[in-house]
């Protein structure tokens, strides 16, 4: 019950600082934090901020987590690929939006991988997918997908996630390296629109 009043009050929180969609606030309260991060560490799980997971890994800050899902527009049954699945909890969180079946998600770091199909079976999300590999090359016998996003920093935004994102999808990274920005790009038959938005700070992509 305490870890429940404490994701409720996160969740009213965000709701009161960000300008977030309704649903993206839901999704915050619906997922339990404290399963995705470390037993020591589940006195800080509702603060809003990131926390180590190991491996020099962070769980992102719950708001970044929100406002990434609210850039995104992510509406039920659209299939999302995310790069970078640390512990799980920002998958679990777009899977709260779009359903568990329809989340693609890759981590290089074998260990973390493995986590994080753990603690998602744990948390009620056991439907994600999860793969151990290379980022930089998505996860193509998924695509295409309706939208991506990375949760680390890349110099540039893959091709290949581009690539691997239908017409009319979006794709939102931090880029960069000391300095990020929160990058959106929508994709089109005829090429990509993009638009720079708030400055970021993730680990960079491995």
């Amino acid at each position: 019950m305490a870890y429940e009043e404490a994701r409720n009050r996160l969740a009213d929180r965000l709701a009161e600082r960000y300008d977030l969609d309704r649903r993206v606030v839901e999704a915050i309260r619906a997922v339990p934090r404290h399963v995705f991060i470390p037993e020591e560490r589940h006195g800080d799980a509702y603060a809003d901020r990131p926390l180590p997971i190991g491996h020099d890994q962070t769980i992102s800050a719950p708001h970044m987590v929100a406002v990434m899902a609210d850039h995104l527009d992510l509406v039920e049954g659209e299939t999302v690929l995310e790069i970078g699945t640390g512990c799980g909890y920002h998958a679990a969180v777009t899977a709260e939006l779009v359903g568990a079946e329809n989340v693609f998600s890759v981590e290089y770091v074998e260990d973390l991988a493995a986590d994080a199909r753990e603690n998602l079976q744990d948390a009620g999300y056991g439907d994600v997918h999860v793969r151990q590999g290379d980022g930089r090359e998505g996860w193509p016998e998924g695509a295409p997908y309706d939208a991506a996003y990375l949760t680390c920093a890349a110099p540039e935004i893959p091709d290949a996630i581009l690539d691997q994102t239908r017409a009319g999808g979006r794709v939102l990274a931090p880029v960069g390296d000391l300095a990020q920005r929160l990058v959106r790009v929508d994709v089109g038959a005829d090429g990509t629109e993009r638009e720079r938005l708030g400055r970021v700070r993730f680990v960079s992509m491995q």
